[in-house]
């Protein structure tokens, strides 16, 4: 959330910035300040009642002590005034208290502002670079990873249609075995980098939602538990930001750099055709998540060794693969700048998006209070990044697709002590 301090210090350059996503509720910022003009009116006000009734209340004490003849009028006539006070003090309390959640439920509209080296119009991604899988081998009539499945038996949309719906898939036998070991592989190369593993609840509360952005932006998209008013956690960055709400950290304890395993659960599945086809969008998928919190002055530092970690896995997985810098107007909400990673498709013959890396400055930190003390002992706004490590269906498909031969899959070397087969025949 943006702090209105700054809104009304940067007001053109938040327009700006709001326009490079495309926001077409620009006319929130006025009514911000306007709104912030007026409570801090009323504020002085009640603070102006404050001092009278401090000031009648030790008149009145005077005026009891003193015990003289013919002031028992004047301190009736103080009681009085001091009960009108309070009357007046009740009212402007109320008035303040709806300006406030008039405020607030604009400030939780307003997304973070794109930073400047994020791009406007642009008729594709900022497109950054792209690198070959070593020892790639085009494979004629490339079979797309939902035939190979069926092929090698190694997962079954329909099963999980029946139990539940379209968009959850079962893994059977080697399948199975090939995505745990993903997920093991991607642990611990991300613990080996420093990143202290979580595990963590599935299900968050509305506050949780609210603090790292995803209300009330993404309300839509998350499965609600009605009865118990909670939600199935879209990804794990949530729940981890979540350990650190409402903290106060020392500036020597930071990066702090969090990773966790988890299920995710989103209702949108998107379009229908080849683009969703197999494992391309589901509605439950397994995510390494990978979690920094910074100094202000270093957040932009480690948004570059998160890439370069993620570049790394991906490179030993034998995948060629693309780095993007998003434009403003697809941004995530919380984030001033992202990085897409996306790996090729063989046999569908596109990019398929593997994970995001984002820093959201302090814009998640001011919803969630999070805090820190720099070295002059002041305190500051942490800073926040995010970024999968991986998302496990679209590795798995390009893993499937692009390590195929006529008769079998072969296993990525790095992946063989994990999964205990070199091949899937």
């Amino acid at each position: 959330m943006l702090q209105v301090s700054f809104i009304r210090k940067n007001r053109e350059k938040i327009l700006s910035g709001l326009e490079k996503r495309k926001f077409d509720k620009k006319h929130l910022i006025d009514e911000i300040l306007n709104l912030d003009t007026s409570k801090k009116k009323i504020q002085y006000e009640i603070n102006k009642i404050s001092e009278n009734e401090n000031k009648i209340s030790k008149e009145i004490s005077h005026l009891i002590i003193g015990d003289e003849n013919g002031k028992k009028f004047q301190i009736k006539s103080l009681k009085e005034e001091s009960i009108s006070l309070k009357k007046k003090k009740k009212n402007l309390h109320t008035q303040l208290k709806n300006l406030i959640q008039d405020l607030e439920k604009r400030l939780y509209q307003i997304p973070n502002i794109p930073d400047e080296i994020v791009k406007k119009n642009l008729e594709k991604d900022d497109f950054l670079f792209q690198e070959k899988a070593p020892h790639s081998i085009k494979i004629e009539n490339a079979l797309p990873h939902w035939e190979l499945a069926k092929k090698f038996q190694l997962f079954d949309l329909s099963i999980g249609t029946k139990i539940c719906g379209s968009g959850f898939p079962v893994y059977i036998g080697r399948g199975a075995k090939l995505q745990r070991s993903l997920i093991q592989y991607f642990l611990d190369k991300n613990i080996q980098a420093s990143y202290k593993e979580y595990s963590l609840p599935y299900l968050i509360n509305e506050i949780s939602a609210y603090s790292t952005g995803q209300i009330p932006d993404k309300e839509g998209q998350m499965y609600l538990i009605e009865k118990d008013n909670f939600y199935l956690i879209p990804t794990g960055e949530i729940p981890i930001m979540n350990c650190y709400r409402n903290n106060l950290l020392n500036y020597r304890d930071l990066p702090i750099k969090a990773t966790t395993y988890t299920s995710c659960f989103r209702r949108e599945a998107g379009s229908y055709g080849s683009k969703v086809r197999g494992l391309n969008r589901l509605h439950q998928f397994e995510k390494v998540e990978i979690v920094q919190i910074t100094t202000s002055d270093t957040s932009f530092h480690y948004l570059e060794e998160m890439i370069f970690h993620v570049q790394n896995i991906l490179k030993s997985l034998e995948l060629p693969f693309r780095l993007i810098r998003l434009m403003g107007k697809d941004l995530g909400f919380a984030s001033a700048i992202t990085y897409d990673f996306e790996v090729y498709s063989m046999a569908q013959k596109r990019w398929l998006e593997v994970s995001s890396i984002s820093n959201c400055t302090n814009f998640q930190s001011n919803r969630l209070n999070l805090k820190y003390k720099n070295i002059t002992g002041k305190m500051e706004l942490c800073h926040t990044l995010n970024g999968s490590a991986l998302a496990l269906p679209r590795i798995m498909a390009a893993l499937l697709e692009n390590h195929q031969t006529v008769n079998q899959i072969n296993i990525p070397n790095v992946l063989v002590p994990y999964t205990g087969f070199e091949n899937i025949k």
